[in-house]
């Protein structure tokens, strides 16, 4: 099985967006025809949101039979279900409401007004992964794990130097105390995200040029957590030349 790191560089957000949306529904198409489903993690973010607008604004979004894709999350705010923060609300009004994904298909994170306390929260969400364990994983097949990043090198809710990233037993942590607001948040671990086939990762701005390149010459992923994430089949970063700049000239693909 490969394992491929690749770096694909585009001029602007808007041309990063509308690639990793058309590259986004090809892939999935290739996957319903190879095995009859698909297991899409989601992100949050500017750039995460950004391309689901443009997945629902593309006119080969309905190509897609949307009944057969389960759609789950990296990580999320513990807010309200309503609060503005989470990325599931964010998730809905970008792609899912305008789409014919069956609400069985759509996995959210608990949230606090669902369960309040944290630690329940993280067991609901490991349970229900475990509920569609594959092949005796605690849980599903990610076929696509969306991931933003961020400029202290953050990947969902792990954060350098930090339990969380450093987590290898538990599918999913409470994070009490993030560093980035809201401070309470719920996250897949390490292992669970590396479980993914594909881990696309979508960045842009000069702010997350340092962390691309840290990552990218073999940091620690307990100080540089997105140095750690590496899909079982590939890892692609999609990022603008903005965040490009310190990626050297050897490992940007010239196409994909």
């Amino acid at each position: 099985m490969t394992n491929e790191r690749r770096v694909l560089v585009h001029p602007d957000k808007e041309a990063l967006t509308a690639s990793v949306a058309a590259r986004f529904l090809t892939k999935t198409i290739d996957i319903l025809d190879d095995q009859g489903h698909a297991n899409i993690a989601l992100t949050g973010g500017t750039m995460g949101i950004a391309v689901l607008e443009a997945v629902s604004a593309s006119p080969a979004r309905d190509t897609i039979d949307w009944s057969k894709v389960h759609f789950w999350w990296g990580d999320e705010r513990f807010v309200p279900r309503n609060d503005p923060d989470r990325n599931e609300l964010q998730a809905r009004e970008a792609l899912l409401d305008h789409i014919a994904v069956p609400p069985e298909n759509v996995h959210p994170f608990p949230s606090s007004d669902e369960i309040p306390d944290i630690d329940e929260a993280a067991s609901v969400y490991a349970a229900e992964l475990e509920a569609f364990g594959h092949e005796g994983w605690p849980v599903p097949k990610f076929d696509i794990t969306f991931l933003g990043v961020g400029p202290d090198g953050h990947i969902a809710s792990l954060f350098p130097d930090r339990a969380g990233i450093r987590e290898d037993k538990a599918s999913v942590i409470a994070e009490r105390d993030s560093p980035k607001p809201p401070p309470a948040r719920l996250s897949l671990t390490r292992p669970v995200i590396n479980s993914s086939d594909r881990i696309w990762l979508v960045l842009a701005g000069s702010d997350k040029a340092s962390a691309l390149g840290l990552a990218l010459a073999g940091a620690s992923y307990t100080e540089v957590p997105v140095a750690g994430a590496k899909g079982r089949k590939r890892t692609v970063f999609f990022v603008d030349k903005d965040a490009a700049v310190d990626v050297p000239e050897n490992l940007i693909a010239p196409s994909y």
